[in-house]
């Protein structure tokens, strides 16, 4: 009976996850006009389209999942940075990749005005740095910290190469991306039987059949560029 009432108080703490949720496009629209929902996959609403808002969300507070794995592989269980925390939702960027700096500080406003403990802020952008006066993002976390909210931010994207770190104002906690501690073999037989071994996120079968070794470059998608396809 107890493991019984445990699992269903850990069931209600999933069904109560996201306590709230808002979104903010009137900068947008004055910015780029009305967005046309036909030519994207894009929800006029909270409701996340691209996947981005709840990876994050789910980074910063995922509840326990067990046996969780990528295609079978770090099998174990997956949690977020707070497990226990409640999610409130500020959804100010879109499917186009646009966010606008007045929908950014209006969600810092509601969020300052809700009462949160913590902010958790996934954006950012690419090097050279404006001054902090100049950067929204240092702007509008500014106003929360002194009101004592914690905020959080991404160090972005481009490491490990140098002067990449973004949100670097002293007053956010800034994150940067860890990895995991461990690697995951394969091995490569070529037409003249040498085998040599590296590194795959792909654990299927493959059909007993020769490939073609081809370069990255040569057969990348029409939307990939070099260095991407490297």
């Amino acid at each position: 009976m107890r493991r019984r009432r445990k699992v269903q108080r850990f069931q209600l703490q999933q069904d109560r996850k996201i306590i709230g949720a808002k979104w903010f496009v009137k900068g947008y629209q004055a910015e780029y006009g009305k967005m046309n929902t036909t030519d994207i996959h894009e929800y006029m609403s909270a409701r996340d389209a691209v996947g981005h808002g709840t990876h994050t969300a789910s980074t910063a507070a995922g509840a326990l999942v067990p046996d969780a794995s990528f295609r079978g592989l770090a099998s174990g269980v997956a949690r977020g940075g707070a497990p226990r925390a409640r999610l409130a939702v500020y959804k100010v960027c879109w499917a186009t990749g646009d966010c606008t700096s007045a929908d950014i500080l209006a969600a810092f406003d509601a969020a300052i005005h809700d009462g949160v403990d913590v902010l958790s802020v996934s954006l950012g952008q690419a090097p050279p740095l404006p001054a902090y006066v100049d950067d929204v993002l240092a702007i509008g976390s500014f106003h929360a910290v002194v009101r004592g909210i914690t905020v959080v931010c991404s160090a972005g994207n481009s490491g490990p190469y140098s002067e990449t770190v973004i949100n670097s104002a002293p007053w956010v906690l800034t994150v940067a991306a860890g990895t995991i501690d461990r690697t995951f073999l394969a091995k490569i037989t070529l037409g003249n039987n040498s085998t040599y071994v590296g590194q795959t996120m792909y654990s299927g079968k493959h059909a007993a059949t020769s490939m073609h070794i081809v370069y990255a470059e040569d057969v990348s998608s029409d939307n990939a560029d070099d260095t991407d396809a490297r």
